[in-house]
């Protein structure tokens, strides 16, 4: 097989449909009547996801495309129906597509390199909309911070949690807030997963099928803690409004020892202020089983909350929510017309400091897990751990 037929990352399909949509001169391009000129950096599945959903829902032009990975950008462009596209192949691609003429990019790379692709963006003025996680490791967290705060006010940044925009979630949250479930006393969150399939293929170089396989790699992942369970730990933070205190934990890589070096399972529990506890575990080779929950009991109620499923409030005042709900789709679909039309508007979006708050509580998981033992909020942070991933093409 050429080079030029391998494969990265995970695959996925997504249907695109133009709609041209107008704007204010100032807002996209020169012409008052242009699109909205959108470069994505990372084809794989997320990328040609939210790249359809751009030209599907927003009227967006995909103009530019960057991937270490030629096929995946060919692919893309013909999937995103982008012919007249700019490919921008290797991993310093993202420096040529920041530069040429989009007005936003959508940063769908493996999370490692996020930090340096999201600080280039809006170092060139460029509106960002970002796949969870932000980064792997704490510099990295930082770093995405450092980016929002100068996006505030001057470019929209946009981090895609699909919970916190979908109306039953937000429903669900605000009952909680406003002490429907009496006084939070503890919680139970869970993303329990089958196993993700390899993206190897015949002739690949060690450092390709690395790249290939990155969700299967801790350092260009972040682990499934960070990469992964991250959805349902926002969530918490969300809910409980705030991040954790200290954690402790443990987990390994027995069910799934065949790729990478990613652990298949973690179990952690985290102190919130206010002497909340939350029990967290986490799967990623489930078999029959899929589940991803966040579950808070309070005093006077219970919020039961499921991640395309169940939503609803038992207690002293029940809520029924709804028996299912497709918050990975149509919170994707709502962050992605936001913040189409945040740009539109000039009411630029910014939700950094949630999400970077989120990333960290993952990354305080995972190191208390790695190590077996207590690890509190404050000394994650002093630590500054940086992960290094040495890869060259």
């Amino acid at each position: 097989m050429s080079e030029n037929n391998r494969r990265s990352f995970l695959g996925s399909s997504a249907t695109a449909a133009g709609v041209l949509i107008l704007k204010p001169e100032t807002v996209f391009g020169t012409q008052a009547n242009s699109a909205l000129e959108v470069g994505i950096i990372g084809c794989g599945g997320r990328g040609n996801f939210i790249g359809g959903f751009f030209v599907e829902y927003t009227g967006a032009r995909i103009s530019a495309l960057a991937d270490p990975f030629q096929d995946r950008m060919e692919a893309a462009r013909e999937k995103l129906r982008a012919s007249g596209a700019r490919l921008f192949p290797g991993l310093n691609g993202y420096k040529e597509l920041i530069a040429s003429n989009v007005d936003a990019v959508a940063v769908m790379s493996p999370p490692y390199f996020h930090p340096e692709q999201v600080a280039a963006a809006v170092a060139a003025g460029k509106h960002v909309f970002l796949a969870k996680p932000v980064a792997v490791d704490v510099p990295g967290c930082r770093s995405i911070l450092a980016s929002g705060e100068k996006a505030k006010g001057k470019l929209s940044f946009v981090v895609d949690f699909q919970t916190r925009v979908q109306p039953v979630f937000k429903e669900a949250a605000s009952r909680v807030h406003r002490g429907d479930i009496g006084t939070p006393v503890l919680g139970h969150v869970y993303y329990h997963a089958g196993r993700l399939r390899p993206k190897t293929e015949p002739g690949m170089s060690a450092a390709q099928a690395r790249l290939s396989n990155w969700v299967f790699d801790k350092v260009l992942s972040g682990d499934i803690i960070v990469e992964q369970n991250i959805h349902v730990l926002d969530a918490g933070n969300w809910y409980l409004k705030s991040h954790p205190v200290k954690a402790s934990g443990t987990g390994g890589r027995k069910a799934r020892v065949d790729v990478g070096d990613c652990w298949d399972h973690f179990l952690v529990n985290f102190w919130y202020p206010n002497g909340v506890k939350v029990d967290f575990s986490s799967a990623q080779f489930t078999k029959g089983y899929n589940d991803l929950c966040i579950r808070i009991y309070g005093s006077g109620g219970t919020a039961d909350t499921h991640y395309n499923g169940t939503v609803r409030i038992t207690g002293d005042k029940p809520w029924d929510g709804v028996e299912k709900d497709d918050t990975f789709r149509q919170g994707a679909i709502t962050n992605v017309r936001d913040f189409a039309a945040s740009i539109r508007s000039g009411n630029y979006l910014n939700n950094a400091q949630d999400s970077v708050e989120s990333n960290l509580t993952a990354i305080l998981g995972r190191m208390a897990a790695y190590r077996e033992s207590a690890v509190t909020w404050d000394e994650m942070m002093r630590a500054n751990e940086r992960l290094e991933a040495n890869l060259k093409l």
